[in-house]
């Protein structure tokens, strides 16, 4: 077991910071293998409707290139996570813009991208649907059941009688669209064939387990074949690297099997951002009810995320959005439902937050509806209300340790000088007005769910006298 060893309140130096500043990180484009090639992908030009053909242009010369499709794929067609209802390579129909359909492995870059436009695809196009509430009117069916991957509810007391009986009740409706993770390295990876048909792939990635399974089903691999893979050095990630680099993972490898040679896929960034996992857009409908002074009484809560044309890692981020959905405040009745609704846009995945945000925007936004009714400040309002020892979350967990929230938000607002500048900020001279925003809220840093009983990490606290500290301790 291997022991790091650093005093709390110390600043030990990051172990990659040199390399870094120095420019001497090896980042995976920058990885040259001998013989290797470039892998390109051809991907859908409509959002839905059925492939009638794939068709290779007789007139090119197709002698130095690789071409994988579906029919191509050793293993199962999938691309094995939550639901395993993801194709590797679509076959028989697409379900959004710029699936992936054909790979496509050159010598040159440029050769391998020229060679994309001498594959022809025929469709049969349908009707699409890319709103979530459309989607889950039923009329054209994308995935899940009905058009909803999962669905979760929470319900804590008597929401509805709480409501009603509650002097003040407010009703809102908020929105957030896509956010693009724009890491600062796109997506890329360096697959070669390794050992007796197995692979060996490099790349940038946050979960090297994730691909490690993906690969196995895709390429029908069993223990007896070695499946390594490698984590380079990863130019950012934000939960953008978590789940799709099993995707260009299992391309690179197919191409690789397919020529018997290493394969570079480096994404650029315009399809990057057009065919990778984003923030999932979510719509919350929330009601409150409170006291003449803001104290929530109630809270209800209708939570639908978009989630693509395939489930992806969805469930996991509507249970932290659900879980997120009453922030760090003290709710006695409370009713959360949350649905995953399946669209024809690209699929969406981890983000940082993981849900939380979307469902924290909009409670936070409530609250200051709220402080506008009662008539005090943002900042009185989030006071009043925030969590205290004994009060209970959304999910019924009674919080019996420290609670910090009252102490943090009066730290950040006395460090800010929030309520001064607030004052100054309303008493405009020169006809520009200015706003101060303030915002409280939690975050569990779980697994989520029962992940937990799967961890099997041991931290050693130690302390130690220290002549210096005031204490005599230090930890």
């Amino acid at each position: 077991m291997s022991l790091v060893s650093h005093e709390i309140g110390s600043s030990p130096l990051r172990t990659d910071a040199l390399e870094k500043v120095t420019g001497r990180a090896i980042y995976v484009d920058d990885i040259v293998l001998a013989g290797m090639l470039h892998g390109v992908t051809k991907r859908s030009t409509i959002p839905r409707g059925k492939i009638v053909s794939i068709t290779l242009d007789p007139k090119f010369d197709w002698s130095d290139v690789t071409v994988v499709k579906a029919e191509d794929i050793p293993g199962r067609n999938v691309l094995a996570m939550i639901d395993d209802d993801q194709p590797i390579l679509a076959s028989k129909e697409v379900r959004h813009l710029h699936e992936p359909i054909a790979l496509v492995a050159a010598s040159e870059l440029a050769r391998a991208v020229d060679a994309l436009d001498h594959i022809h695809i025929t469709y049969d196009s349908k009707p699409m649907v890319t709103d979530p509430e459309d989607a889950l009117e039923g009329r054209i069916k994308v995935g899940g059941v009905n058009n909803v991957f999962k669905e979760i509810e929470i319900l804590k007391g008597e929401p509805e009688t709480a409501l009603e009986a509650a002097p003040l009740r407010l009703e809102e409706v908020f929105e957030v669209g896509h956010q693009e993770q724009l890491y600062i390295e796109p997506q890329g990876m360096i697959a070669e064939p390794h050992g007796e048909g197995g692979v060996r792939v490099t790349g940038s990635m946050q979960c090297p387990y994730y691909i490690h399974r993906a690969l196995k089903v895709a390429l029908g691999l069993d223990d007896d074949h070695l499946v390594r893979v490698i984590q380079a050095e990863t130019g950012g990630g934000f939960g953008g690297k978590e789940d799709y680099p099993s995707m260009i993972a299992a391309h690179a490898s197919l191409l690789a099997l397919a020529s018997g040679r290493p394969v570079k896929m480096i994404y650029s960034r315009k399809e990057d951002m057009e065919a990778t996992t984003k923030r999932h857009p979510a719509e919350v409908a929330l009601r409150v009810g409170a006291d003449e002074r803001g104290m929530l009484l109630a809270l209800d809560a209708e939570v639908i995320l978009d989630g693509g044309a395939y489930c992806t890692l969805s469930p996991v981020v509507l249970s932290r959005a659900v879980l997120h959905a009453t922030s760090a405040y003290s709710v006695d009745h409370v009713r959360i439902r949350g649905r995953v609704v399946a669209t024809n846009t690209p699929p969406n995945g981890a983000f940082r937050g993981f849900g939380a945000p979307q469902t924290i925007f909009a409670c936070e936004r409530m609250m200051d509806l709220l402080a506008l009714r009662v008539g005090v400040s943002p900042a009185e309002i989030r006071r009043r209300n925030a969590l205290q020892v004994g009060d209970s979350t959304c999910t019924g967990q009674v919080l019996s340790g420290s609670v910090t929230a009252r102490d943090v938000l009066e730290d950040a607002l006395d460090i800010s000088g929030y309520e001064r500048k607030r004052k100054a900020f309303q008493q405009s001279e020169d006809g520009r007005w200015r706003g101060m925003g303030v915002a409280l809220w939690m975050h569990g840093c779980g697994f989520t769910g029962n992940g937990e009983k799967h961890l099997a990490s041991r931290v050693r606290v130690g302390l130690r006298l220290d002549p210096d500290s005031p204490d005599g301790v230090r930890a």
